[in-house]
Parts: C-alpha cells; structure tokens; sequence
C-alpha cells in the first residue's frame, strides 16, 4: 500500500469534490494523507476526518460518526443486519423508518436496536419513490461494516 500527503492544491481540490458530491460542509482541512488501498479505492485520511475514496465516489468512513450523522439515513430491522454486513444492497423490506433524501444521494444505514452505523451506500430511489415500493433494492451497499477497506483501515495509523 502506498501512502502520501496531498499538496495544498490537490487538498483543497479533493475537498472541494467531495464537497459537492456529499453537498454538506466539511470544515477545512489543512493536510490529508492518500492511502493506495487497491487500483480502484484509496483511504484520504486528515483531522478528525476519514474519506474512502472507491472510483469517482467518495463515501464517508464508517467510523466518522460526527461526519456520518451529516447524511440522510435508513434504520433497518434487526433481520436485515448480517445481510447488509456481508455486503447485501439494503432491500424496501427491512427499512423501518428514512430520512428524506434523493436518488444517487450518499445514505447512511443504522441498525435500529443501537442506532449503530452498518454501511453507507447510494440511492437507487427517493425517498418520496420509496413510500410508494414494499419489495426491490433501495440503497446500493459501498462500504460496510468488515469489509476490505473496513479491515485495511486497521492497518493505517
């Protein structure tokens, strides 16, 4: 795994990217660190900041809770946990309760016994869509709970 420290143009320039593809503010980060995880993912680590970086996505790390807590979420079941920890897109059955949110948004799921973050994903839907749906895929899974990137995470200091 390669590691480097992004310049001050490419800081701002990765900032500034993620910022209109999350649409929330991040706050300024001075130094941020690119973390080769494979071809296709990189983990962009800063201050009290964790990115993962998977093609032209960038997703917010599972355990940024402050960051997490920015985006729109659905609370599964407690049936739906194992599927969505292996990986599994988030089906309309499991979803108990949703924040509002657009198709091709960033989505947060929280499991909703503890309200633990499980996986963070894209939506295949809206939310308005979703009221009117009670089978089918809504949230396509990125990055969960014990996946690769989860795993390799560990290994970076």
């Amino acid at each position: 795994m390669k590691s480097h420290a992004l310049s001050k143009s490419s800081c701002n320039e990765t900032l500034d990217k993620i910022t209109s593809q999350w649409q929330i503010e991040i706050p300024k980060i001075k130094t941020l660190v690119l973390h080769e995880l494979d071809e296709s993912a990189s983990l962009i680590k800063g201050d009290s900041f964790t990115a993962l970086k998977i093609g032209d996505i960038y997703l917010p790390f599972l355990s940024e809770t402050s960051l997490l807590e920015k985006f729109p979420k659905v609370v599964v079941d407690t049936g739906a946990i194992k599927f969505v920890c292996n990986g599994a897109n988030v089906m309309r059955p499991g979803i108990r309760k949703h924040t509002e949110f657009k198709k091709d948004d960033i989505i947060c799921v929280v499991e909703e016994a503890h309200n633990k973050y499980l996986a963070v994903g894209k939506s295949l839907v809206s939310s308005n869509e979703m009221q009117n749906i009670t089978k089918g895929e809504v949230v396509k899974n990125l990055h969960y709970i014990s996946d690769k990137y989860w795993e390799t995470a560990k290994l970076i200091k």
